[in-house]
């Protein structure tokens, strides 16, 4: 592990070192955590981005997906 210096306003800190508390943590163990979870955040909506791109480089047809609806069971039969 590495040991880094962040610059954050103060508000931020004290924010954070509260929750810290309440979660029975420390700060940074709790912005470990914010950061990891952020960059999961970041890779999922930067797929998303990607999923978008290619159906508007490429639209669904409109019966493309027909062959499949005789294959759908909703329980209901």
């Amino acid at each position: 592990m590495r040991t880094i210096q962040m610059t954050l306003d103060d508000n931020l800190v004290k924010a954070v070192d509260r929750v810290s508390k309440e979660l029975h943590t420390n700060r940074s163990a709790f912005t470990r955590k914010a950061l990891q979870d952020a960059l999961v955040r970041y890779k999922q909506e930067q797929l998303e981005i990607k999923h978008r791109r290619g159906y508007e480089q490429n639209p669904v047809a409109t019966d493309e997906f027909s062959v499949w609806e005789s294959e759908q069971a909703w329980g209901d039969e």
